[in-house]
C-alpha cells in the first residue's frame, strides 16, 4: 500500500481515521476479497490499532474478539494477506480490503475462503474442499 502511518505517537489520530463509523466496541467489520478474482475470502474486525498496524505493515492485522488482542492474519499458519488497497462503504462502517492471499489459504479450515458452504434445497453444503489439514497448519487445534 502506498500511504504508512508516522509512528505511532500520542499525537492526534488522523481525519481519515476518525471519519470511519466505529461501533460501541471501537470496532468496524472489515471484508477481505482477493484482488486477483474478486473473491471473498472472509470477514473480521478491526479497531483503530489494527487498522494502523494493517497500514504500517502493509499486511492485514485484525481485532480478534474471540482471543481478545490483534492478530496478525497468518501469523500462526502463514497464510498472511499482502493489502493491495483499502475502501470504505457508503456509510462509512464497513472496510473492504483487497488483499494477495499468500499460500491460497484465507480459512482456518483449511479453504480458501471462509464461505465455503452454499444453501442448496434448504441445506448448507460445503462447496470448496479442505485444501490443507488445518491440524498442520496451527500450534493449537482450531474449532
Amino acid at each position: 500500500m502506498s500511504q504508512t502511518l508516522a509512528d505511532g505517537g500520542a499525537a492526534a489520530a488522523p481525519a481519515w481515521l476518525e471519519r470511519l463509523r466505529w461501533d460501541e466496541y471501537g470496532l468496524i467489520p472489515v471484508i477481505a476479497q482477493e484482488a486477483a478474482s474478486g473473491k471473498v475470502l472472509m470477514f473480521a474486525w478491526m479497531n483503530r490499532e489494527a487498522l494502523q498496524a494493517t497500514l504500517q505493515r502493509g499486511e492485514a492485522v485484525y481485532w480478534s474478539r474471540s482471543r481478545n488482542r490483534l492478530w496478525h492474519k497468518g501469523e500462526e499458519s502463514g497464510h498472511v494477506q499482502t493489502v493491495l488497497s483499502m475502501a470504505i462503504d457508503c456509510d462509512e462502517d464497513v472496510l473492504l480490503l483487497q488483499v494477495a492471499q499468500q499460500g491460497g489459504i484465507a480459512c482456518h479450515t483449511g479453504r480458501h475462503s471462509c464461505f465455503y458452504r452454499g444453501l442448496e434445497q434448504d441445506r448448507w453444503t460445503e462447496l470448496e474442499p479442505v485444501l490443507k489439514d488445518p491440524a498442520t497448519m496451527y500450534s493449537k487445534p482450531k474449532p
